[in-house]
């Protein structure tokens, strides 16, 4: 392999796994501490119908309508969660299954009757992804990685997951100590004086902006298991805040690295011509 070709067509697709595993990684610690897992898995499936309904309403895949229209629909989520558990007196657990399951039906509906499927928003791309379209036309050579003409022309998949990954990052080294309270004491941090209840919207709504902005590159399905499994894995090895969401965040990197070198080499030692889905392997 050449220079040129990795640059081309195994660099943007080997960042978006980064940028998606790591800002998954760092947001699921949180849902781990919080044993809110599952709020994840909800959310990932919940903002859906905004995703659609952002494209109805430009009629393009654009990256800023879309990511409003998710998060508008991840609050709707967990508003009605709330009102549901409260109404029907269920449990959380419960309470999440029903109203993402509606919500993902919704949007499944709004696919067919938006013409959606016409620009390739179907719902392959949703639930697995299509790391391996991420091309970058202009990535000849090493001189690409410095021309701001260059790297304009890189897929803007790759520049909507690093602006919410940069947003995130930022985020919580603002609030490090405060969701630290919350996460482990929300009663005592509303004590305090701390907002407990804006900072559980706030990572509510990270979660469903890391939701879209991965969505396209690398699946729903993908979020659903970064949100989980490399946080829950740093919670069997450590009992420091710190060392969970930090390794969080790294594992989930390190993961999506190593899972997209994977997808081509594996199924040729296994005597397959063929790759499998980079998301899948990851």
């Amino acid at each position: 392999m050449t220079l040129q070709d990795f640059l081309m067509l195994d660099l943007p697709p080997l960042l978006a796994a980064v940028l998606a595993g790591g800002t998954c990684g760092l947001l699921g610690s949180f849902l781990v501490l919080r044993r809110e897992s599952l709020v994840g898995d909800a959310l990932s499936h919940a903002v859906l119908p905004g995703i659609v309904l952002g494209f109805a309403v430009t009629g393009a895949r654009a990256g800023l309508p879309m990511l409003v229209g998710a998060m508008l629909a991840g609050l709707a989520a967990v508003a009605l969660i709330a009102v549901v558990q409260k109404a029907a007196r269920l449990d959380s657990g419960a309470a999440i299954g029903a109203v993402f399951t509606t919500f993902f039906a919704v949007g499944l509906v709004l696919l067919e009757v938006t013409g959606a499927r016409s620009v390739d928003l179907d719902l392959d791309c949703v639930l697995f992804g299509q790391l391996e379209t991420l091309v970058w036309t202009e990535g000849r050579s090493a001189a690409s990685l410095l021309d701001p003409a260059a790297l304009a022309t890189l897929p803007r998949q790759l520049g909507l997951m690093a602006g919410v990954a940069l947003a995130v990052a930022v985020a919580v080294a603002a609030l490090w100590r405060p969701i630290q309270l919350v996460c482990f004491d929300p009663a005592y941090a509303q004590a305090l004086g701390l907002p407990a209840r804006r900072i559980e919207l706030g990572l509510a709504l990270m979660v469903a902006a890391a939701a879209v902005a991965a969505f396209e590159a690398v699946g729903s399905i993908l979020v659903v298991a970064m949100l989980v499994c490399p946080a829950a894995a740093l919670r069997l090895l450590t009992d420091r805040y710190k060392a969970q969401v930090l390794g969080g965040a790294a594992l989930g990197a390190g993961l999506g690295a190593v899972g997209y070198a994977l997808a081509g080499p594996v199924p040729a030692a296994l005597g397959a011509t063929l790759s499998l889905n980079a998301a899948g392997v990851i």
